[in-house]
């Protein structure tokens, strides 16, 4: 019978495996700062995308917002209702409000003239009313026809200037609006004029 004997020298096995172990380790260890070093990487890469993302909205904003307060910064200087309101009150006011002072003489003078016109019309009119009217006696039942055809004449004269005056009126408040809409553009290098004096002719020229 034979028999067989197991000699195992633990010290040997322990250092092989101690050894075996610290390769394993090792290997683990390399495997697990790579995959922290790429994700780091990958991280790093995100957020530079992100940054330059919200940089580009950043961008896209500043330029809107750039935009919004160059259109909200004009400001019509003279208000349109404004120039009428002060036209309606008084004709040539709302011109003033415009700073068209040379319009002012030009609407009173026309509109005094209109006003004093239609005013003696009307006086003549209610004069030759008045002979017409006690010249009409039982003898003469038609009255005078002569005072007749002047309380004509000067009645429609004075109705003529009276709508001369309201046309003057609404000119006025025609201008006033559309000048102070055009109170914050410049024109006055886009048209010449001038009287021409020439044999036989005088005129106005103007050149747009």
């Amino acid at each position: 019978m034979r028999q067989f004997i197991l000699h195992i020298d633990f010290s040997t096995l322990f250092q092989k495996s101690a050894f075996f172990i610290s390769i394993i380790s090792l290997v683990f260890s390399a495997e697990i700062y790579s995959q922290e070093k790429l994700s780091l990487k990958s991280d790093s890469e995100l957020s530079l995308s992100e940054f330059k993302k919200l940089e580009l909205i950043q961008s896209v904003l500043s330029d809107t917002t750039r935009q919004d307060t160059a259109v909200k910064k004009f400001v019509m200087k003279k208000k349109p209702w404004k120039a009428v309101l002060f036209s309606a009150i008084l004709p040539g006011l709302g011109q003033y409000y415009n700073e068209s002072y040379w319009k002012i003489p030009v609407v009173a003078g026309i509109g005094s003239y209109f006003v004093y016109v239609a005013i003696k019309n009307n006086n003549k009119f209610i004069e030759n009313r008045d002979l017409y009217d006690a010249s009409i006696t039982p003898q003469n039942p038609s009255g005078d026809t002569r005072y007749k055809n002047l309380r004509e004449f000067y009645r429609d004269q004075r109705d003529q200037f009276i709508l001369y005056f309201g046309l003057l009126y609404l000119i006025n408040l025609a201008d006033a609006y559309v000048d102070a809409h055009l109170f914050d553009f410049d024109v006055s290098d886009k048209y010449r004029g001038g009287v021409f004096i020439s044999p036989g002719k005088v005129g106005i020229k103007l050149s747009l």
